[in-house]
């Protein structure tokens, strides 16, 4: 249940307008719904400003769309993430007036909710190859209201395509950055602003990469005091974490073009 509803409920109990009994019907599901495969945690946005959000990995399209029709329901914004193409199909084919991103293999529908004001996030990737995890911060950041600069393919291999962008970086609200190989860039970054980078290691490299543990340790030892880390691929995380950082900013807008 979203604020706004449970505050009319509450209002109109209080006026008389709605007899106790339907209020503790409409409030049932708080704070779990359960369902034969899954706890659904109804009280989630109540709690933590957001709804439960669907990890798609191992799930089946059937399991993916029974819970997010609860959410649906429950006119929660609808965000999922790691969906096979099945699981991605179903939910698009169910609900097109959402959107699905193949790139980012997240689905999102918005709700009727109007989201608390948050300044803008700049998603910053190395190279092509990262977009996929970059996407998946930039449309949870889109899921949670935050409005999102994308900067693409200027890993450090030539650092003169990163320069150019050292304003924007200085005037949004949180930087995400998604680097793969040596990891190298969310530092360059933390070395050009004051503003919290939040660094996503990718799987993205040649073998001695160990699947996004070479960039992983790069950014955990990186010398510049900004910079913190999410696990690898974890564009979600990262996306969610500089939401939070946004909404504490309302009024960091960038200007640059």
């Amino acid at each position: 249940m979203i604020p706004e509803a449970l505050r009319r409920t509450l209002e109109a109990v209080k006026a008389g307008t709605l007899p106790v009994d339907e209020a503790l019907e409409t409030l049932r599901d708080l704070p779990l719904t359960r369902t034969e495969e899954a706890t659904i945690d109804s009280h989630r946005r109540l709690r933590c400003g957001f709804p439960e959000v669907i990890y798609g990995e191992g799930k089946s399209a059937s399991q993916v769309l029974a819970i997010a029709g609860h959410l649906v329901e429950a006119d929660a914004t609808l965000l999922a993430t790691r969906l096979d193409p099945k699981a991605l199909e179903a939910l698009a084919a169910t609900y097109p007036e959402g959107t699905a991103v193949s790139e980012a293999r997240l689905f999102h529908r918005a709700s009727s909710e109007v989201l608390p004001p948050a300044g803008e996030v700049a998603v910053v990737s190395a190279g092509t190859s990262d977009q996929g995890v970059a996407e998946e911060a930039a449309w949870t950041l889109t899921a949670l209201g935050v409005p999102v600069r994308r900067v693409r393919d200027v890993g450090v291999a030539g650092l003169h395509r990163v320069l150019p962008h050292a304003a924007l970086f200085r005037r949004v609200a949180a930087l995400v950055v998604a680097a793969g190989m040596e990891g190298a860039l969310p530092s360059v970054v933390g070395g050009l602003t004051d503003r919290p980078v939040i660094a996503v290691p990718t799987s993205v490299g040649y073998g001695a990469n160990l699947g996004g543990l070479t960039a992983l340790f790069a950014m955990l030892n990186s010398c510049a005091a900004g910079v913190s880390v999410v696990n690898i691929d974890n564009g979600f995380g990262a996306g969610y974490n500089a939401a939070l950082i946004a909404r504490l900013v309302p009024e960091a807008r960038s200007e640059a073009p």
